[in-house]
């Protein structure tokens, strides 16, 4: 079941968020809660910003408007947590699994990196995305907690001083081209993938490659070996031939920067987690 409603508070009736949700919403009060905690309730007041209506107690005005966005789904969706790999304050690294968001939605945030990391510091610390990974992608992530960090870190992706690797495994036999750039604008908009074989997977008839990005487009690697006929395998969006159920084989393995604090080298390989 699925709801999308916004409802204005219009008496002093129900002042109280969790009482005027089951008096208006045709969902259990236990579930209603759940929905809150989860970030899917929304609340609009003249002067402040849209935010998340996450306490049930809260005291709500004439003229409040509450937003529901009750999936119950995705409310009930598992996920793993991600794995925190180092922590320097300012910023820390984090390892994320298949099946997280990035960042929460209109629809709820408990299945995103950002609020899984920010119960892990047990709200003592503001979190900031500073890139993304896809939902269906695992790998490693920086995290800023810091608006300063933020703003480091997003001008270095930026500018390109963030280096970043990705494992993947695309349908087909690279081993005639097992080094190459693909470079194809994506959006209409320059971009640059460049790749190197790791190994080729005769009984599978797939290819295992090292990739590196010089610039970050939506989908980036996914598109542009579609384009050349091989698709990353798993991949539920892009090419053909390659669907399987044990998910999108696409990894960031790899993080090497200057910390921007520090200016020590900073490196981190997936390898160095077991």
């Amino acid at each position: 079941m699925k709801i999308d409603v916004a409802l204005e508070v219009e008496s002093t009736d129900s002042l109280v968020a969790i009482d005027f949700l089951v008096d208006n919403v045709n969902v259990s009060k236990s579930r209603l809660k759940k929905t809150m905690n989860a970030g899917a309730v929304w609340i609009e007041r003249q002067g402040e910003t849209r935010r998340r209506l996450r306490r049930a107690m809260t005291d709500l005005k004439v003229g409040d408007i509450l937003h529901i966005y009750y999936d119950e789904t995705l409310l009930d969706l598992k996920v793993r947590p991600p794995i925190e790999v180092a922590d320097f304050e300012w910023y820390s690294i984090w390892y994320k699994p298949a099946g997280l968001l990035s960042q929460g939605t209109d629809w709820g945030d408990h299945h995103s990196v950002m609020r899984q990391v920010e119960l892990h510091y047990k709200l003592q610390r503001e979190v900031f995305l500073v890139h993304r990974l896809d939902r269906e992608a695992k790998g490693l992530m920086i995290i800023a907690h810091q608006k300063r960090a933020a703003a480091a870190f997003s001008e270095m992706f930026r500018e390109n001083k963030i280096q970043k690797e990705y494992r993947i495994e695309v349908l087909g036999d690279l081993r005639d081209k097992p080094k190459g750039t693909l470079d194809a604008p994506l959006d209409d908009k320059p971009c640059t993938t460049r790749y190197q074989l790791e190994k080729y997977n005769e009984p599978t008839n797939t290819s295992t490659l090292n990739v590196w990005l010089d610039t970050g487009r939506k989908h980036q690697i996914r598109r542009h070996f579609a384009d050349i006929g091989h698709p990353v395998m798993g991949d539920p969006a892009y090419g053909e031939g390659n669907k399987q159920r044990s998910g999108l084989m696409l990894e960031a393995v790899g993080l090497v920067f200057d910390c921007p604090f520090t200016g020590e080298k900073r490196t981190f390989n997936k390898a160095d987690m077991a």
